[in-house]
């Protein structure tokens, strides 16, 4: 079985899914192709456009119970600079016991194993209890959760119990992660030609001010049963049209990472903060605007709550040292903490070069990896 969800994931690696940037269509159908030859049930998930962003297959068990979900995003990071890559990103080969290419990781390799998990459930489902769903995202990169949050509009479609994340790394379960708070913040000046005797600051020169301001803010610790303190990071800040003018506009990317002591509102409160002193030191025709992006809730699973006792427990009966951990990153479970459905988002394969340079997954973790997650399902069925 190793290897057969081996060249499944071989062949959705050499398909280039890059979220926002590659027709998702290629690695869909190789899906598709595969759990129709099996004769798996699944359909195509869309979003309020009509686009196609992920696959849901669906496996219904012989007797009444609750549904439990493994999810896994088939979609990619970008590949980023291609010449630093020391082979092409979309090889999808095995060199070393390490299967290469963008998606190794996160998280082709993980969705051929709950395609193949699916498989099995299906061949003793009558004996189960609810049934099994596999959510295939490929719109999860772009950070839209597309798949995701069309399967829990989908009225079609049996909530779950829980969730598990197919996110790799072997030494962890992850239970938790940081929420966040984005915004954009747009920085204005009165515009000019930069030879100009008047030497009032520009939007950049305003913004430069602001980006200072704001990683100066005073965050607090972590405290409490949460182990991790807030964050507050600028990723962007773009303006300007030239040399000989003085720009009128620069917009600022914040991103804050929030916990159950430090939430959106106290984010929102940072942000205003800066953007009040910004205005008042250095005063400009309009005000600094501020439209928030993205809000999720932080959240932290129990360990003795399903469906993380159900993986511990099968990790610890294969033999791992397997700890829970709270993430300092947001992902899915965050959506699915909002939506009241306990999920957790990481137990895999080791890996190196995730969302960077020479992406790849040690196969040989993966005969574990799959006993624990195909014992967690039928515990959690049973």
């Amino acid at each position: 079985m190793t290897a057969e969800t081996l060249e499944l994931a071989q062949e959705l690696i050499r398909r280039p899914s890059r979220g926002g940037i590659d027709d998702h269509g290629p690695v869909l159908a190789v899906l598709d192709d595969w759990l129709g030859a099996r004769n798996l049930p699944r359909r195509r998930l869309r979003d309020d456009a009509g686009r196609t962003v992920a696959l849901l297959v669906e496996i219904p068990c012989g007797r009444p119970g609750p549904w439990w979900t493994l999810d896994a995003c088939v979609d990619t990071a970008p590949y980023g600079d291609e010449g630093a890559w020391s082979f092409p990103p979309d090889a999808g080969d095995v060199v070393d016991g390490w299967l290469r290419g963008r998606g190794a990781a996160d998280s082709k390799l993980a969705a051929a194993l709950f395609c193949r998990i699916a498989a099995e459930v299906r061949e003793r489902a009558d004996a189960l209890r609810g049934g099994l769903a596999v959510l295939l995202d490929a719109d999860e990169h772009t950070g839209r959760f597309g798949g995701a949050r069309a399967y829990l509009a989908d009225p079609a479609a049996v909530r779950p119990a829980g969730v598990m994340i197919g996110y790799p790394g072997p030494d962890e379960v992850v239970v938790g992660g940081r929420g966040l708070w984005r915004a954009t913040l747009a920085v204005h000046a009165e515009t000019g030609h930069s030879g100009s005797r008047r030497a009032a600051p520009g939007a950049v020169s305003r913004a430069a001010l602001l980006v200072r301001l704001l990683e100066e803010a005073e965050l607090p610790d972590a405290e409490g049963e949460f182990p991790l303190p807030p964050r507050l990071t600028v990723t962007f800040c773009h303006g300007g049209e030239g040399f000989s003018v003085v720009p009128g506009r620069c917009e600022v990317g914040v991103d804050i990472r929030t916990t159950p002591g430090f939430g959106a509102e106290d984010a929102e409160a940072v942000v205003r903060a800066a953007v009040a002193e910004l205005d008042a030191r250095l005063p400009a025709p309009g005000p600094t605007r501020i439209t928030p992006v993205a809000s999720w809730p932080p959240y932290r699973l129990a360990e003795d709550r399903q469906p993380a006792a159900a993986l511990l427990e099968a990790a610890a009966r294969e033999g791992l040292a397997v700890r829970a951990k709270t993430a300092g990153p947001s992902n899915i479970g965050n959506l699915l903490a909002a939506e009241g459905i306990p999920a957790t988002a990481g137990f895999g394969v080791h890996h190196e070069g995730l969302h960077g340079v020479d992406e790849r997954a040690r196969l040989a973790d993966l005969p574990k990896v799959h006993a624990v997650y195909h014992r967690a399902v039928l515990s959690l069925l049973a």
